[in-house]
């Protein structure tokens, strides 16, 4: 486990040198929105990292909207002043790593909107999406097998059926995260398991029904369990 956090941790370190290394080359080639970076290959020479580094920053700085990057073109600058890119980039460089805690708490927060305007905008190939995931859950469930990551994409096609990109893409930036926590603290053992067939069957129907006072009813019944959960973990450290 030591060993763990402590690669995670050199990992984190190698990321955020790099981002600063951006931000660095920004100001001093005095580069403007819309202006290019250098090809991967080259920062990645010029930092003394892999490329696959580079690609890992850059994807963080396009997240939160500081880069963009273009098919067969470039990566370039976002249409953000410089002022604001580089307090931006110092934002994110002392962001620490989420706690389980706080990975659930933005979830919850997530998916009580999602399913809500999953309800009021779901199409039928959205709801067949949320089916096929449900079924694929409760098969896993009642074989006794583990079924955290079909759990999780259950919540994600509700998130995909929301109809809110923003948001999809959030769902998705936590959820490998998740998965390894889950898996981590045994959060989905066999009883937790066999609840959430019944609960997402609930929140399910209300979709279906484009009901969105009810869909939100129940995906905060369907979270009350987890969040007691978490915090009861979150004591005992």
């Amino acid at each position: 486990m030591r060993l763990e956090i402590l690669a995670k941790l050199d990992s984190l370190d190698m990321q955020n040198a790099i981002i600063s290394n951006i931000r660095d080359l920004i100001n001093d080639k005095n580069l403007e929105p819309g202006d290019k970076l250098p090809s991967e290959r080259t920062l990645s020479e010029k930092f003394g990292v892999t490329r696959s580094n580079v690609r890992d920053a850059i994807q963080k700085l396009e997240f939160y909207g500081l880069l963009e990057s273009i098919p067969q073109s470039g990566t370039f600058v976002a249409n953000i002043g410089v002022i604001a890119l580089n307090g931006m980039i110092e934002d994110i460089i002392r962001l620490e790593s989420p706690d389980f805690k706080s990975l659930v708490e933005t979830r919850i927060l997530l998916e009580l909107k999602t399913v809500r305007l999953a309800a009021l905008r779901r199409t039928d190939e959205d709801l067949e999406k949320i089916k096929i995931a449900l079924n694929a859950y409760e098969a896993k469930v009642l074989e006794g097998k583990d079924a955290v990551q079909e759990d999780l994409l259950f919540h994600l096609a509700i998130a995909k059926a929301s109809g809110n990109s923003s948001m999809n893409t959030f769902m998705l930036k936590i959820t490998p995260e998740i998965i390894t926590n889950f898996e981590k603290y045994h959060v989905c053992d066999k009883s937790l398991a066999n609840l959430g067939i019944d609960e997402h069957r609930a929140i399910f129907n209300a979709i279906e029904l484009q009901n969105p006072k009810l869909a939100k009813q129940k995906m905060k019944e369907h979270f009350n369990v987890l969040y007691q959960y978490c915090y009861n973990i979150k004591k005992s450290f």
